[in-house]
């Protein structure tokens, strides 16, 4: 409280007894700013958030994404040099959470304050941030920003932490001076990018997000061996939940055929995606891949 500080609560902490317009201008009050410049900053702010129509109202008239849009005016206002939100949009639904997070997104760019968002929803992260620190219990595992941390993950922590990732065992061979990569469940492919002090033979574990394989049901098909075992459709994209012969459980995910699904039980083979994989060392703990980037490692 002694700096100059704007904080978002998770649970929006709104004044119940005061409009809008009176939470909005609690902090410039207390600063003792003239009325006339309180007005002035409270009605920019309003507009900013969008929420002029409701100025005096009391939070109890208001809905949960128009209480959150206050919080926010009201931590923005007082001009801090730093903004705080914690979890910020737990409380919403999912159709208002994504609009919530465009809005915040928006405002933030309007306003220029830097501002730490924690949150546990990666999507969210990725949606609202320029650059993303991944925590685990209290160490920092990578900075980036989301193309980073999303497509070449320094560790297996972040690969799996970040959007959905498959990861199967394999082994990473030299072969005619050649890193190729091995399967434990079948399959091999050459990679022409792994780092030249990591060319070596070695356990491996590879992680495959389900939108980087490519799922074959022809019976000529090559590839990883998979059994499908059930199917959602999702609209634009079909997931499908599948096993290898080693019983390693597999998600994929193809975009969506006009004229059938692929039914349980059927046999299909997998290739991947070999530019969009990331492979680690057995422990998980590096990424053996050129192109990863931590701003923490610097």
């Amino acid at each position: 409280n002694k700096r100059n500080i704007g904080m978002v609560f998770q649970n929006y902490a709104v004044f119940p007894h005061m409009t809008v317009r009176e939470n909005v201008a609690f902090g410039l009050e207390n600063r003792h700013l003239p009325k006339n410049e309180i007005k002035q900053r409270v009605d920019e702010i309003l507009e900013t958030v969008k929420i002029t129509q409701y100025a005096d109202r009391l939070p109890e008239r208001l809905s949960g994404g128009q209480q959150q849009r206050v919080a926010l005016a009201r931590a923005i206002v007082i001009k801090p040099d730093v903004l705080l939100m914690d979890e910020p949009l737990s409380n919403l639904d999912a159709k208002l959470r994504i609009e919530m997070r465009n809005a915040i997104r928006q405002i933030q760019n309007s306003v220029g304050i830097t501002t730490i968002y924690v949150t546990h929803d990666q999507e969210e992260a990725m949606a609202v941030s320029d650059r993303i620190a991944v925590i685990n219990k209290g160490d920092i595992q990578q900075v980036g920003t989301p193309k980073d941390i999303y497509q070449r993950p320094a560790n297996l922590f972040v690969a799996t932490f970040i959007g959905r990732s498959n990861v199967l065992d394999g082994e990473l061979r030299m072969e005619n001076g050649k890193p190729v990569l091995h399967f434990h469940a079948g399959a091999s492919i050459t990679l022409d990018n792994v780092r030249a002090e990591e060319c070596k033979n070695q356990p491996v574990k590879v992680s495959v997000r389900p939108e980087e394989f490519i799922l074959d049901a022809s019976t000529d098909a090559t590839g990883l061996k998979a059994t499908v075992d059930s199917s959602v459709f999702l609209g634009l994209n079909t997931h499908y939940f599948a096993h290898t012969d080693d019983g390693d459980k597999i998600e994929i995910i193809q975009e969506s055929q006009i004229d059938s699904i692929i039914p349980d039980g059927t046999v299909v083979r997998l290739g991947v995606k070999t530019e969009k994989i990331n492979v680690f060392d057995a422990e998980g703990k590096q990424n053996l891949l050129e192109g990863v980037r931590n701003d923490n490692a610097v």
